[in-house]
């Protein structure tokens, strides 16, 4: 079902957070950082990581919950990698559209090489 969020689509263990902190793969967008690395598994993982810098619990909560939402949307489109988004202290500020629009941006640069990558930027 694409409207869930199963525990099988999750980054859950520390061990995976501290694989993906090392990976080459990272790209910025206004808000986030996306750091991802190919899996053995047929489809993408999400991790989420907002610090306690970005605000209370209340804008900390909701940074998650939009972040699993664009997720959960947008998980048929990418491919089998595992990733974390990382917010930034300028995502606190944000609202759906907006959080939407920068990580569907982000999305699209998953899976492509980095000389594609440089060569769309231009």
């Amino acid at each position: 079902m694409l409207g869930t969020y199963p525990k099988s689509l999750r980054l859950r263990k520390r061990a995976d957070f501290l694989r993906l902190s090392s990976a080459a793969d990272k790209f910025a967008v206004k808000g986030f950082l996306l750091v991802w690395q190919t899996n053995d598994l047929a489809q993408p993982r999400l991790g989420v990581t907002v610090s306690k810098k970005i605000g209370c619990a209340v804008v900390r909560n909701r940074l998650k919950r939009y972040i699993r939402e664009v997720f959960r949307h947008n998980r048929l489109l990418l491919t089998a990698v595992d990733m974390n988004v990382i917010a930034r202290r300028e995502s606190a500020t944000m609202d759906f559209l907006s959080v939407l629009r920068e990580l569907e941006k982000a999305f699209r640069h998953i899976g492509t090489s980095t000389c594609s990558r440089a060569s769309r930027s231009s």
